[in-house]
């Protein structure tokens, strides 16, 4: 019989995409074998890179501050990601999550249903600063 595992997780890690994450619920943490649930921070002004998730989908519910979502095969879609609110990710669609505070912090949960979720984010470089302007714009709004 598999026992139940807690954790108080004070350890960040770099995750793939290029955020700082308080690693959650994983197969290496807790050893699950179907969802990882973690932690992300983002700093004042902090950006992930463009990336997408192979094979496996992503919940997303905003605890503090506001993220924006640029998604989609060129990042043409975008969201907002405020406390309470909860956002699915398909998987292999691209996205760039970014806070839109130079001041404050930003935090989410963050699911997915692969146990060893890093392992899984793959990088889209070709997408990099194409919504760079945009961020910009949003941010003084």
């Amino acid at each position: 019989m598999r026992k139940v595992v807690t954790l108080h997780s004070d350890n960040t890690d770099a995750a793939v995409q290029g955020v700082p994450q308080y690693v959650g619920i994983t197969g290496n943490s807790a050893g699950s074998t179907g969802i990882a649930m973690n932690l992300t921070a983002f700093g004042p002004g902090g950006k992930a890179k463009v990336h997408y998730h192979r094979d496996f989908e992503t919940a997303i519910y905003g605890i503090s501050g506001r993220i924006g979502l640029y998604h989609g095969a060129q990042l043409e879609d975008y969201c907002l990601i405020e406390s309470g609110t909860f956002c699915f990710i398909p998987p292999g669609v691209p996205h760039i999550a970014f806070n839109l505070s130079d001041s404050e912090p930003a935090t989410a949960i963050s699911s997915r249903n692969d146990a060893a979720e890093q392992e899984n984010v793959a990088l889209v470089p070709e997408l990099e600063g194409l919504r760079d302007k945009d961020i910009e714009e949003i941010k003084r709004r």
